[in-house]
């Protein structure tokens, strides 16, 4: 069995809402809530909370996780691979869970866990059926695969191309949470940046691009992402309020 690490990379001064990681959320700080879920996964050894804040690693360290502090990252990727090779023993699988997430469903954890075991790839995400209204919106990424369930691209505008008219049943969103070998990470971290990335704003194209594939498994999980304020109220009316 692969030893399996969750990081979770969460910085302090993020542009739209700075200190989010630390914002309330049903009586909780926001960073919490997704340290809670992961530890909830099953087949997940470790996790872990890469920052370069102190706030945020007391916190980590309060909600059961372990703290990493890290220096300047260029992405969040960049920031777990950091923490990757810091953690003793060293995980044989990563897991980069985004800090911003405080409704990810543990199964969807150990989807993506179970995914990258019985394919072998290197890397791996989610995605799960758009809504209605999705396919063009160009927040909502999408993803469409081969025959094996590999990736063949992601994109914001609406792939594939339905001539017919309508929505494809082949069109899927992608759910951002990625798994890499500890190998396959560093690897990763080392390419530079590709112009599919650049133009679609992706990270995840750089592995496409370089001639790496991703594994994507389907989920049902359909969360969102805490990016604004607004978002935060979205969360707290889902979760409740603050507990006394």
């Amino acid at each position: 069995m692969r030893h399996v690490a969750v990081i979770i990379p969460a910085r302090y001064g993020a542009t739209r809402f700075p200190g989010k990681p630390l914002a309330e959320l049903a009586g909780q700080p926001l960073i919490a809530h997704v340290i809670g879920r992961a530890r909830a996964a099953r087949g997940v050894d470790v996790v872990a909370v890469a920052t370069d804040d102190e706030r945020i690693a007391r916190a980590a360290e309060a909600a059961g996780a372990r703290a990493i502090m890290t220096g300047d990252a260029a992405t969040g990727t960049d920031r777990v691979a950091e923490a990757a090779r810091r953690l003793s023993p060293r995980p044989e699988l990563v897991v980069n869970l985004q800090g911003d997430e405080p409704l990810i469903e543990p199964a969807a954890v150990e989807t993506l866990v179970e995914a990258m075991v019985a394919s072998g790839a290197d890397m791996g995400t989610l995605a799960r059926p758009l809504e209605e209204g999705e396919l063009e919106r160009t927040q909502v990424v999408k993803v469409v695969t081969d025959l094996r369930g590999d990736a063949l691209y992601f994109s914001r505008a609406a792939i594939p191309h339905r001539r017919a008219g309508g929505t494809s049943p082949l069109a899927r969103a992608h759910v951002g949470i990625y798994a890499f070998t500890a190998a396959f990470l560093e690897k990763f971290t080392s390419l530079p940046p590709g112009r599919l990335e650049a133009e679609e704003s992706l990270e995840q194209l750089r592995a496409l691009e370089h001639g790496f594939r991703i594994r994507v498994a389907d989920t049902g999980y359909r969360g969102f992402g805490i990016d604004t304020p607004e978002d935060l109220e979205r969360a707290r009316a889902l979760l409740g309020p603050a507990r006394p």
